[in-house]
């Protein structure tokens, strides 16, 4: 199936290790699927988290459609994200361990579906995001040096 994204969250590999990503399912109403289809979503400083054997997502700020009036849905609810038990199973075992957090890294289109791309990471430590920092400018410099050596 062909996928298009839609939003990144420009924050979760900054501030997490991303060990492992799930696809999950989400629900949503029809004036959150317009405004998601113009584009009008934001995945900054959401997160994650299980309650009663299910998931949801909390953070996720989807703008309200222009012309939905009385249709349209808080921008931050909660919404619930969509996995078979096993998977949630497996997400209970690895948040129950000491710093994993789950993480909405992507939201994109598989076909006419909405899905959420979840990580499972731990938090970084600061001096594990200056790390992050020095080797990326490390390769950067390097790939501008390299550039400007060749004829």
């Amino acid at each position: 199936m062909n996928t298009k994204l839609i939003s990144k969250n420009p924050t979760a590999y900054h501030n997490y290790n991303i060990e492992e990503k799930i696809e999950a399912g989400i629900v949503l109403y029809g004036t959150e699927i317009k405004s998601i289809r113009n584009g009008r979503i934001n995945l900054k400083d959401s997160y994650a988290y299980i309650k009663n054997s299910e998931v949801f997502a909390s953070g996720i700020h989807i703008s309200p459609y222009e012309h939905g009036n009385i249709f349209n849905k808080d921008p931050l609810r909660d919404k619930k994200l969509l996995l078979n038990k096993r998977e949630i199973n497996k997400l209970i075992g690895l948040t129950k361990q000491k710093g994993y957090s789950l993480i909405p890294i992507s939201v994109y289109f598989k076909g006419s579906l909405v899905k959420v791309e979840l990580g499972i990471g731990k938090g970084k430590k600061l001096y594990d995001k200056r790390q992050d920092l020095a080797k990326k400018d490390a390769q950067r410099q390097i790939a501008i040096s390299l550039k400007n050596k060749q004829y």
